[in-house]
């Protein structure tokens, strides 16, 4: 069956990096396009980063464009999100999909706190 499992959250203060991890299993990773969501206490479940099969096209919500960087290893079935310059507003739940049947992982918690 479909798996995802993320990793890598935590919290870190204004300014700091971290670094998500989604380990995909139960399906041919390659064929595949991915996305990260992250949902904040009270609001709606937002697209934060997707990525193609290939990992050769990739897009960003506008508020994590040039901070964030979507990326893959098909080698090692996993999607990663890079976050940089993190700002208390990016603090959520991050959750890994897979688009196409509507494939959720069970989050990582990300605060931006000082």
């Amino acid at each position: 069956q479909v798996q995802l499992v993320e990793s890598g959250g935590g919290l870190v203060q204004p300014g700091g990096s971290l670094r998500l991890s989604c380990a995909a299993s139960g399906f041919t990773f390659s064929s595949y396009a991915m996305s990260w969501y992250r949902q904040a206490p009270g609001k709606e479940r937002e697209l934060v980063a997707h990525i193609t099969s290939s990992g050769y096209s990739t897009n960003y919500a506008d508020s994590v464009k040039g901070r964030f960087t979507i990326s893959r290893d098909n080698a090692k079935n996993t999607v990663y999100l890079q976050m940089n310059s993190l700002k208390p507003e990016d603090t959520a739940k991050y959750y890994c999909n897979r688009r196409i049947g509507g494939y959720w992982g069970q989050g990582t918690q990300v605060t931006v706190s000082s």
